[in-house]
């Protein structure tokens, strides 16, 4: 069975159409038609009913839409392990991280990582931790720096590298700076500036104040932590960041006393626990450890 007809018919299922997984897979449309043409001959069925202006998947193209995918893995993870046989690090490396990982704890390693393995090349990916653990799951990228999920897939492998106390902040000039005392219904009163709730960080945020029947005001979220400081430091919001932002505190922020329960992000490493990793990738892991 021919690879390349296999990847044209995921890319179908995928697009659900023939001219965009021709632009997906940089071929024309006749070529794609062609290769899906050669797949339903092989195997004497139908894979898609074609309608007017849709196609759908018949009962034999659902059946072979995850053993497509599983044959394509293995071929892939084959190649891959026969050329990690020659011990050299060299390749594409693609990887995931969050901006604040890739700003305050990447560039020291990325640096050693270059200066030993000058025939190795990275591709670095800025996502949120939901997209991180989706990129993984579907190999788009090979690892990913993120924020642990507390209970992840059983597909994935994580290891704790790193963890972040969270502190609540304001502005210096706020009027919550001013309180001695504060409760978590006052914060549920104020705007707070925090990263998508599709995040981590924003999902353990939001369990400490629904544990007492609040909920959250946080009408301006954005996934990068030097943003959010900043629209704290002009006085938007409250918000939750990491201690390690505040070690060198110009006087625009103030810590609040946060009376819910100790906020941590456990920052770490995933990647599927099924695929054979390249020797960049072992490489990596290696300088992280």
């Amino acid at each position: 069975m021919d690879t390349q007809s296999l990847k044209a018919f995921l890319s179908v299922a995928d697009q659900g159409s023939f001219s965009l997984a021709a632009e997906q897979l940089y071929l024309t449309q006749s070529a794609v038609s062609k290769r899906i043409q050669q797949l339903e001959s092989q195997l004497d069925t139908p894979l898609f009913e074609r309608h007017n202006r849709t196609i759908s998947l018949t009962e034999a193209g659902r059946s072979l839409l995850p053993k497509a995918q599983q044959i394509l893995d293995l071929v892939a993870d084959t190649e891959l392990q026969l050329n990690n046989l020659s011990g050299e690090v060299s390749g594409m490396l693609s990887m995931a991280t969050s901006h604040h990982i890739g700003l305050h704890r990447l560039p020291p390693i990325l640096k050693e990582f270059v200066r030993r393995y000058p025939a190795a090349q990275l591709n670095l990916e800025f996502m949120g931790s939901e997209r991180a653990y989706q990129a993984i799951a579907s190999r788009q990228v090979e690892l990913a720096l993120t924020t642990l999920e507390q209970q992840p897939p059983a597909s994935i492998q994580s290891t704790l590298l790193w963890k972040d106390e969270m502190i609540c902040v304001c502005a210096s000039d706020h009027a919550l700076a001013q309180q001695n005392k504060l409760t978590l219904k006052q914060l549920a009163q104020t705007p707070a500036i925090l990263p998508e709730p599709d995040t981590i960080t924003f999902q353990l945020v939001e369990a400490a104040f629904a544990k007492q029947g609040l909920k959250l005001q946080a009408p301006m979220p954005t996934n990068y932590l030097e943003t959010i400081k900043m629209m704290v430091s002009i006085g938007l919001g409250w918000s939750m960041l990491p201690a390690s932002m505040l070690q060198h505190n110009d006087g625009q922020l103030t810590q609040l006393p946060w009376s819910g329960p100790t906020i941590e992000r456990q920052l770490g490493l995933i990647h599927l626990k099924e695929r054979t990793l390249s020797n960049a990738a072992q490489a990596l892991i290696k300088l992280l450890s």
